[in-house]
Order: C-alpha cells, then structure tokens, then sequence
C-alpha cells in the first residue's frame, strides 16, 4: 500500500476564506500535505472553479463543494457541475451529486457551536433519514475546537495549547456513524474546516489559526493501491476511490505525525482485509500497527471490545462484527489524547446457502 496524506474542507477567496488556492497549496507542501480538497461554499462562490484544480509543486489540489446554507451542510467531489447551495432539500443534495458520479460527506453533522460568540450558533444536520450519501466527517478540527470556547479565559487557554486541547469525535456523531455501519458501508473521513479568518475581540484583531496550521491538523490518510499519478485526472480517481472505498484513516497529525498506521482483518485461510473491505466472516485477527505506543480502543458494533496500550499486536475476532480502532497518545499534564480514527472492516454474518 502507498500512503498520501491529505487535508479536506478547505475555503479560499472564493467563499469566506481568506487566501487564494496558490497561496494555499503553497501552505499546504509547507505543512506536509500531498494533496488538499478545496470545498468553498457553492451559494457564495457561484461555481465550481475547475480551472484551479491541478499540481502545485509537489501538492495536488481537487475541486469540491460545501452545499447548504443554514442546515445540511454537504462535502461534495468529483463533480462536473456547479450545484447550487440552495437545493431542494438535503436528500436532493445527495441525489444531484449521486446523479453526477460524485461522492459526499456530511459535514459536521452534530456540532454545537462557540457559546462565546454569534450565540453558539450551529449548522447541523437535522435530517437523519438521508440515505446514499458517501460517509460522514466524523471529526471537523475547527467545529470541535470552537466548542470548548466558553469565555475568554478558555480562549486564552485554546489557543495557547491548539492541539493538545482538542477533543476528539462526539460521542453522539460516533454513534450515529456506527449505526450506519451497520446497515452499510459508510466512510468515515475528517478535515480542517479551515478558512484562515481574522477574529476580532474589542480593538484587537488577530487570526487564531493559519492555513499552515490548520492543514496539518485533522488530515486523512489514504492507503493507494499504486504510488499517487503525476497526471491529474489519474491522481484524482485514485483520490476518490480511496475515499468512496474507506481505504483511509483519520488523524491529528498536530498532535503527533501518524503515518505509518495499520490496520486489517488477516484471516487463518484468504488474503488480508484492508480498512473499508467487506466480506463474510471467517476465522482471523486484526493485525494492528502504530507508529508509537497508544492506548487502542477496539469497536465491535459500536460497543467497546478491547482496550489496551500497544504498538504491533495481532488479535483474535471473537466473530463476526463491524470493527474499527481508536488510538489515544498520553501527554504530560493533558492525559489521554485523541490522535487516529480507522475506517471500519466488515466481517458480515455469512448467509445461511453458503
């Protein structure tokens, strides 16, 4: 497997964000990136801006959407066309993008807001009887970052410990992933929401967190079947399919680089099982890879399985079960801190004919 690292939910000039697509690709190689995916707002930018897509040095930059507006805010790729942001309704979001071959996310479904500013205004997604969609952003960096932002005392003590403040997924937004799991495959996939905005308290105006900054924070991990194509059509397919795949895990790079993780089903007879691969149960273990020693958290259907603290480890499955892995860093003063997210592996009960 070849691993690229990448940052999704991206804004520039084209929305609200405060930066040009060069500048940001420019940021993104200095922050280690080898790929972004821009998603500007589609009622504020007007159209897709294909034309920027393409490789800037050694950063390759895709083209996406943001769709909605107050509610049902939807991460849209591999569009051909603008869909507006005012769509008839977050199932008909979902179809247009469908129709289009395109692939999508639910962005932030269940956060809560800053309770220190605009009221904690929220844009959440309401509508839980959606179907079809690609998967869910299970962790949006600066949704959960502003969440903690109470007052100005807990300003002051986010922004001067950025990454070891954050908290990971919300249980709720977990439980609701994997009880679509269990239905179907759903990709999970995580992003920066980055916009490099200034914040203004009283005279003083500042920007809390840069591009730079905010694209080696939640990154998404693809595992590629072949190194990523210097042609751009190529790359982006590989992108894409990795992604509508699951073939990916999510990260807080900010916290500590995580490449290098591992984790598959290797059954006693057959060939191993990546993240994001489904099939019948059969006798086998997880073989689980870290790049330094974290407290893992195996999920079996959503329920905890096993906790322990390794770095290589091969473990048995009791049967059958929709398995994903949690892996936490211990930091000094901080405790336990949130650091990778995989994609599931599914391992179905077999039907009764086979």
């Amino acid at each position: 497997m070849f691993e690229v690292v990448g940052n999704l939910h991206i804004h520039s000039r084209h929305s609200d964000g405060t930066a040009e697509v060069p500048e940001i690709a420019r940021d993104a190689a200095r922050a280690g990136c080898d790929f972004i995916l821009m998603n500007d707002h589609a009622h504020m930018a007007g159209g897709l801006h294909l034309d920027e897509a393409g490789y800037y040095g050694r950063v390759l930059v895709l083209i996406g959407q943001e769709i909605g507006h107050r509610f049902h805010h939807y991460l849209a790729y591999n569009l051909n066309e603008w869909i507006p942001g005012h769509a008839d309704g977050p199932q008909t979001t979902i179809d247009r993008v469908k129709a289009q071959g395109g692939i999508g996310f639910l962005a932030h479904p269940f956060e809560k807001g800053m309770p220190f500013r605009d009221g904690g205004i929220a844009y959440t997604w309401n509508d839980l009887t959606v179907r079809d969609f690609t998967g869910i952003c299970i962790w949006n960096f600066s949704s959960r970052w502003k969440e903690r932002v109470k007052d100005i005392p807990t300003a002051l003590y986010c922004l001067l410990f950025k990454a070891l403040s954050l908290k990971g997924p919300s249980e709720e937004t977990l439980a609701y992933y994997d009880r679509c799991c269990l239905e179907r495959r759903v990709t999970a996939i995580g992003g920066s929401d980055a916009h490099g905005s200034f914040f203004r308290l009283g005279l003083l105006r500042f920007r809390p967190f840069s591009y730079r900054r905010l694209l080696r924070s939640i990154d998404v991990h693809l595992l590629l079947d072949a190194p990523l194509s210097r042609d751009v059509d190529t790359a982006a397919l590989q992108i894409y399919r990795a992604l509508q795949k699951g073939s990916l895990y999510v990260a807080h790079d900010g916290l500590k680089p995580a490449k290098g993780f591992r984790f598959a089903f290797v059954p006693d007879e057959g060939d191993p099982l990546p993240m994001g691969a489904e099939a019948p149960f059969r006798p086998g273990r997880l073989q689980i890879n870290l790049p330094r020693p974290s407290l893992v958290r195996i999920i079996r259907n959503g329920r905890l399985l096993q906790e322990r603290t390794l770095l290589d480890a091969h473990l048995p499955v009791p049967g059958p079960g929709v398995y994903r892995l949690e892996a936490c860093l211990r930091r000094p003063l901080f405790g336990l801190r949130p650091w990778i997210f995989s994609n599931p592996i599914y391992l179905r009960t077999p039907s009764p004919d086979r």
